[in-house]
C-alpha cells in the first residue's frame, strides 16, 4: 500500500503499511477546517489529479480522506448521511466536497472517508485540542458559542480504516466519526476537571451544532462497537490525549 502524505493522520496510517496492496491513501493536503486559501485548494486539487491519474493506469484504488465537519454538514436537517445532498458553508467544506465529486466522476476505484475531529499523539498545533489547551495555559480561551465537535480516537480511526479496506468497497463515501456531538463547553469542562486549568472564557457567537450519522460506518464495520461510542466516548479519548500531552511536555 502507498501512503501519500507526512502529516498527522499519515504517520498513524503508517501502521497498516503493509497490508492492503493495490491501495493508495491520500492522507496529504488541506487538513485545517477554517482554511480559506485558495492556493492550498489548488495545490490539493492537482495532486488529487495526480493520483486519480496513476491509479486509472495501474488500477489502484484510491482513498481520499475528506470531511465530516460542520463546513459539509451544518447546513443538513438532521444527522449528516453520506447518501444525501448537502450543501457545503465553509470554503474548506466546499473544497473537499468539489474533489469527492472528482473522484466520482474520474471513472477510478475511490474510497471517500469523510472525517469526524481526529484526536492523538502528535497533533499540529493549529488544531482544535492543542490550540484548546495553550489558550487555557495562558489564562483566555475562546469559546465559539453554540459549537460541537465529534471526538474520535486516531487509534480507533487506524482501526476502521484497516476494515473498510478489507471489505473491498468501492466508489463509496463512509463517515469515519463516533456519532455524537460534543459541545465545545462539555470538551473545556472535562480538560479543567483533568488538569486544574480554569481559565477566563470569552464567548464569540461563530458557532455551529451538527451530528454526524454513523448507521453506514457501524453496519460496514461491526467492530465500532466494542470501541466504546457513546455519550461518554469523548472523555476516554480527552484523557489519552492530555496523558500524552503531558508526557511530551516532562522531560
Amino acid at each position: 500500500m502507498d501512503i501519500v502524505g507526512n502529516g498527522f493522520l499519515a504517520r498513524h496510517l503508517r501502521a497498516l503499511a503493509g497490508r492492503h496492496s493495490g491501495t493508495t491513501l491520500l492522507a496529504a493536503g488541506v487538513s485545517w477546517a477554517s482554511h480559506t486559501s485558495p492556493a492550498d485548494f489548488a495545490r490539493e486539487a492537482a495532486l488529487v489529479e495526480e493520483k486519480i491519474a496513476a491509479c486509472l493506469a495501474s488500477g489502484d484504488r484510491l482513498v481520499f480522506f475528506s470531511t465530516a465537519s460542520t463546513g459539509m454538514y451544518g447546513t443538513v436537517d438532521g444527522p449528516g448521511r453520506e447518501d444525501h445532498p448537502v450543501v457545503p458553508c465553509t470554503p474548506y467544506g466546499a473544497h473537499k466536497l468539489a474533489l469527492e465529486e472528482r473522484l466520482h466522476a474520474s471513472g477510478v476505484d475511490y474510497l471517500a472517508l469523510r472525517l469526524g475531529h481526529l484526536v492523538g499523539p502528535g497533533q499540529p498545533p493549529h488544531q482544535l485540542l492543542p490550540t484548546l489547551l495553550r489558550q487555557m495555559g495562558a489564562g483566555t480561551v475562546y469559546v465559539h458559542r453554540g459549537a460541537t465537535r465529534d471526538l474520535i480516537d486516531i487509534g480507533d480511526v487506524v482501526t476502521i480504516v484497516d476494515r473498510l479496506l478489507a471489505a473491498d468497497l468501492s466508489r463509496e463515501k463512509v463517515n469515519v466519526a463516533s456519532g455524537h456531538a460534543v459541545p465545545i463547553e462539555r470538551i473545556i469542562d472535562h480538560i479543567e476537571e483533568r488538569t486544574g486549568l480554569v481559565p477566563r472564557r470569552v464567548h464569540r457567537d461563530v458557532g455551529g451544532h451538527h451530528t454526524i450519522s454513523t448507521d453506514k460506518l457501524r453496519a460496514l464495520v461491526p467492530e465500532t462497537e466494542a470501541m466504546g461510542f457513546g455519550p461518554d466516548y469523548h472523555r476516554r479519548v480527552l484523557d489519552a490525549f492530555l496523558t500524552a500531552a503531558v508526557s511530551t511536555a516532562t522531560p
